[in-house]
């Protein structure tokens, strides 16, 4: 087209399928933030579901495995342990007579029973597995081989203890805790803060804090002159069984090696007599209650087991 002038003019036509392009990829560019929308909710929701689910199952799980471990033990597993370790090969076994009255005490010890042994002994895998649902803490005077027991058998509480005492000096010994019954040696008080020469008072402070409800006193092994001796180990007993503070008021003790002068005098001097339910020459089982603060003597019916002896 041509003007007045001469000159060129170009016209310019905008085709309507060039609008209809744009409003096309508007469109799409909308469908896939629709979409992209959707998915998100979709994948947030299944997420939270799941989480809700795995929570859910979370939370009952250790409900239900901890029902399953509070079972007691049944009775043909008891014998059968009970059994095969009274018919060991090793020369320091206890017979069957030795160890039934004390999976006995455990066997009606309310759970979780508290058990506390002087003594890594042939026996001390059977008093873990006895107390499968309590505490169960050992006391061994050799601390390599308590600590070569606790790598061998991860699931055993082993402490070590240093002992001053000498089987030599058991006379002196009771002699002298029996003049300092109303100060060092009293039989209810906190031993970690004692000073009397048979109070173990070395021990981690939690094992003051917990009530025992069954002791046993089998170790120290010694048996020769300067050997440590049960002496602090039976003292003790009886001071913590007297000392607790809550729980059962009544604590099993047993001796073992009662046949034994120091043994036996000592568990007479410091369980007494009149607390004895059963014995023989190998074991005796006391039963100590709970004592007041205030009271400066260890047997009510006072015995002197020093001069029988």
């Amino acid at each position: 087209m041509k003007n007045n002038n001469g000159s060129n003019t170009k016209l310019i036509l905008l085709h309507p399928y060039i609008q209809k392009q744009g409003s096309s990829n508007r469109l799409w560019l909308l469908a896939f933030l629709s979409f992209f929308t959707v998915a998100f909710l979709v994948t947030l929701i299944y997420t939270r579901e799941s989480f809700s689910t795995n929570a859910a199952i979370a939370t009952t799980t250790p409900t239900t495995t901890t029902a399953a471990s509070a079972a007691p033990l049944p009775t043909t597993v008891i014998n059968t342990l009970l059994h095969y370790t009274s018919r060991s090969n090793d020369s320091f076994h206890m017979s069957y007579t030795e160890l039934k009255p004390i999976s006995d005490v455990l066997r009606k010890c309310s759970s979780p029973c508290n058990f506390l042994i002087f003594g890594l002994t042939h026996e001390t895998l059977l008093w873990k597995a006895l107390n499968h649902n309590g505490r169960t803490v050992f006391i061994d005077e050799n601390r390599y081989y308590a600590a070569y027991f606790e790598e061998l058998h991860p699931e055993i509480d082993a402490y070590d203890v240093q002992y001053t005492t000498k089987i030599s000096e058991w006379r002196e010994l009771m002699g002298s805790a029996k003049e300092q019954i109303r100060n060092e040696c009293r039989p209810v008080q906190n031993l970690l803060f004692s000073e009397c020469k048979l109070g173990i008072n070395d021990l981690p402070n939690h094992v003051y804090e917990v009530d025992w409800d069954v002791i046993l006193v089998d170790g120290p092994r010694g048996d020769g002159p300067d050997g440590a001796g049960r002496m602090s180990a039976i003292f003790t007993s009886g001071v913590l069984a007297r000392s607790k503070k809550g729980g059962n008021g009544k604590t099993h003790v047993f001796v073992h090696d009662y046949y034994r002068n120091i043994e036996r005098a000592y568990g007479d001097e410091f369980l007494c007599r009149e607390n004895l339910v059963e014995h023989n020459e190998l074991l005796a089982h006391f039963v100590v209650e709970r004592m007041d603060e205030n009271c400066f003597q260890f047997c009510h019916n006072r015995t002197t087991s020093l001069s029988s002896s």
